[in-house]
């Protein structure tokens, strides 16, 4: 098994001392070149290339020619690969051009909400994860900080600025998943995008009594359902409005005089 900190690291979870590099090094065993930042690579291919479900200690072991128990003298648990395969795929944020130039808050959540949605979208399996508790690894902690200074100057309590910061992570979150999830079932139906819209409309018209259903009834009469789909429609509607209500609560509080 992993072999627990000497340096200090207290009771902190084994993903943690792991991850801020706070464990001893296991001594050199029998497989050359086998490391914790090897094996976090190897679990990151597998997910990339197979999906989340497809990680195993016995795959990864595979993958990177060692036995499945030697493995565990660098990870004790696959819980703990996880938070290591978040931490490195995730990777640590990009500056914002936002702050750098001065744009104001506004433009810098915003910036910094795209940048997440990037992240997500280039390693899906992400996603897949479970959200076991705040943020706590190096990469995770730099995010957080970025977002607060993004709100910088804004005039907010800075536990309100942490509030922000959560809600606008969890629109950002929520958003890439049911993307993926509608997208992973449209590929499974073989068809396009366009033609998965066209049959759920015929779907509804079929199923949709005015008078039970007076809104969607309006809805498809619109014509709005047949409309050219933007798929960064609904991530920009919906960050916006949250923009605008974070405006409002600035405009509230008595430091709140800087425009976005």
């Amino acid at each position: 098994m992993a072999e627990k900190s000497s340096s200090g690291g207290g009771d902190l979870p084994a993903s943690l001392e792991a991850a801020w590099g706070l464990r001893d090094r296991p001594a050199k065993g029998p497989k050359p070149g086998l490391s914790l930042e090897r094996i976090v690579a190897a679990a990151v291919d597998v997910a990339s290339a197979d999906g989340l479900a497809a990680v195993s200690m016995g795959r990864v072991a595979q993958e990177v020619g060692a036995s499945t128990m030697s493995l565990y003298r660098y990870v004790s648990a696959k819980d703990e690969l996880y938070v290591l395969m978040q931490e490195a795929a995730f990777g640590p944020p990009e500056p914002l051009s936002a702050l750098e130039s001065g744009a104001g808050w506004r433009g810098a959540l915003a910036e910094w909400a795209s940048a997440q949605r990037d992240r997500f979208h280039a390693h899906l399996w992400l996603l897949r994860i479970p959200v076991g508790g705040p943020p706590a690894t190096p990469n995770s902690l730099a995010w957080w900080e970025q977002g607060i200074q993004a709100l910088e100057g804004s005039g907010l309590a800075e536990g309100d600025k942490t509030s922000v910061v959560l809600l606008v992570s969890n629109f950002v979150r929520s958003e890439a998943a049911l993307m993926a999830d509608l997208a992973a079932a449209v590929t499974a139906r073989g068809v396009s995008p366009d033609e998965v819209t066209a049959s759920y409309e015929r779907t509804l018209r079929r199923l949709v009594d005015p008078d039970r259903h007076p809104g969607i009834s309006r809805l498809l009469e619109s014509g709005a359902m047949s409309e050219p789909d933007d798929p960064d429609y609904e991530f920009t509607f919906g960050l916006e409005l949250l923009l605008d209500g974070v405006e409002a609560l600035i405009r509230k509080t008595d430091g709140g005089a800087e425009s976005a």
